[in-house]
């Protein structure tokens, strides 16, 4: 059974389709990559998936349990994290601080003992900040983590949002266009960083992306969708030489090989 089962999904939106009879399942441990043109419907699955929308038709599995039936809170405990398109830090925060947020899902203090700082709320806090700081070192922003996020270069910005999802020890992490509007030398740093991270926490991870050298660098399986259809699935040296895809997406072989 996989993680992730995306089953026969359809959502419209003022009689527009967005998805038409979408399936995509994630294995445990795997990377897959969702691509296709802009308006696709590859971050509305995420915002199915995550609770953000909910569909006509279909269903959406995490470990066994409906998500359809969940709010997003909920799905979150379960073990989903995510990344957004355009980052969503919080610019005033440290960028400790932007990665508390991301431990909600995982502190138990009500808002009583919070409110009247009991000592078990001292020390879950004490603990929540000490692994927040342990993940920005992982990510490669130990060395900023008091700094306002607002002041961090796009790259890093990324990378705290990667680091913000996390947080939550998510056994699933959705990363939406991790890599736009990076250059190849981030791009690069920031494959390294996602294929560390699934091989030493066991993640498994869904992204979505238009940078054909990350999808083709970390995924073991590739998912294309074309006007809101998945139109081929398999792997990236497959899909690389589908006829279909380089002609709705990627172009010719030789623009996929030089990217």
């Amino acid at each position: 059974m996989p993680l992730l089962a995306v089953e026969h999904l359809s959502i419209a939106f003022g009689g527009l389709a967005a998805l038409s009879d979408v399936s995509v399942a994630v294995g445990e441990g795997e990377i897959v990559a969702l691509i296709g043109p802009n308006g696709a419907g590859k971050t509305t699955v995420f915002n199915v998936v995550t609770g953000l929308y909910r569909p006509g038709r279909g269903r959406v599995t995490f470990a066994g349990a409906d998500l359809l039936r969940l709010a997003p809170h909920r799905i979150a405990r379960l073990g989903l994290g995510r990344t957004f398109q355009n980052t969503e830090v919080f610019r005033a925060l440290a960028t400790v601080d932007n990665v508390l947020v991301g431990e909600h899902p995982r502190l138990r203090a009500g808002v009583l003992a919070a409110a009247c700082w009991l000592g078990a709320v001292r020390r879950e806090e004490t603990a929540a900040r000490a692994r927040a700081r342990t993940l920005l070192a992982r990510v490669g922003l130990g060395d900023v983590a008091d700094v306002p996020a607002g002041d961090l270069p796009l790259g890093s910005q990324k990378r705290l949002e990667l680091a913000r999802a996390l947080a939550g020890g998510p056994r699933l992490l959705l990363l939406d266009e991790p890599a736009g509007g990076l250059n190849p030398t981030e791009t690069r740093t920031l494959m390294d960083l996602v294929r560390g991270l699934r091989d030493e926490l066991r993640l498994t991870i869904l992204v979505v992306e238009h940078d054909m050298d990350f999808v083709m660098g970390i995924s073991d399986r590739v998912a294309v969708l074309h006007h809101g259809r998945k139109i081929a699935e398999g792997t990236p040296r497959a899909i690389a030489a589908d006829p279909a895809v380089i002609e709705a997406y990627l172009g010719s072989p030789t623009d996929v090989a030089t990217g």
